[in-house]
């Protein structure tokens, strides 16, 4: 009668590339988390890697230090909110001041989500330590909105819709002043309800687009 043999252990083998991933995911969300929660200073490598169940060694391997697991979280959260220009152009109905309004109200809407609201409230309250994070917000994030704007601007400006302008300076005046506020309010828990935000949008937009409306030159003799 032949023996039988004992069940063959496998070892445990390395996490697959995905399953790697997804616990680096893990670790610059909970990272983001912890230090929203209890601030720079005293957020240490080690609550975060207890929290996520890893090794101190192990976030180091990729980490040399804090500042740079910090920088990595906050730019892995602002590329979430990055509104990809293929969504802004689904956006574009052919109707101008209806694509500003949809891209306004796109925008605010992010920073209403919970991952939207943590991030603003990251920036405001290490901005000071690391000034980086506002030109890194502003390349990954809030650049390509201006740069669909301008474009959507010259088309409407060629078109004769609107009076000739620079449009990239209007593309920014439009984001601060129906985005911008609004985000402020937010932040401070004053978020709109979403009769306000529709209302609030609408207004801002058609004050602009007033401002940039073509006009007769006065230098010009009636006909």
């Amino acid at each position: 009668m032949t023996e039988a043999r004992p069940p063959v252990r496998r070892r445990a083998g390395r996490p697959t590339r995905e399953q790697a991933a997804a616990r680096h995911e893990e670790l610059l969300e909970t990272a983001l988390d912890l230090f929203l929660e209890h601030g720079y200073e005293l957020a240490t490598i080690e609550m975060i890697a207890a929290k996520v169940g890893m090794t101190k060694r192990t976030v180091y391997a990729r980490y040399p230090d804090k500042a740079a697991l910090f920088l990595a979280a906050v730019r892995r959260a602002i590329e979430r909110q990055v509104m990809p220009r293929e969504e802004m152009e689904r956006l574009d109905q052919g109707d101008l001041a209806a694509t500003l309004e949809a891209i306004g109200r796109r925008r605010i809407r992010q920073v209403m989500t919970p991952e939207g609201l943590r991030l603003q409230r990251v920036i405001n309250s290490e901005s000071y330590r690391f000034p980086e994070i506002f030109t890194l917000h502003n390349e990954l994030s809030t650049a390509p909105v201006i740069a669909f704007l301008t474009d959507l601007l010259d088309r409407a400006a060629a078109e004769g819709a609107i009076a000739p302008t620079n449009s990239g300076r209007v593309a920014r005046a439009f984001l601060s002043m129906v985005v911008g506020g609004q985000v402020r309010a937010i932040v401070a828990g004053r978020p709109p309800t979403p009769d306000q935000l529709d209302e609030r949008v609408a207004f801002t937009v058609r004050l602009l687009l007033d401002g940039l409306r073509p006009r007769p030159n006065p230098m010009e003799a009636p006909q």
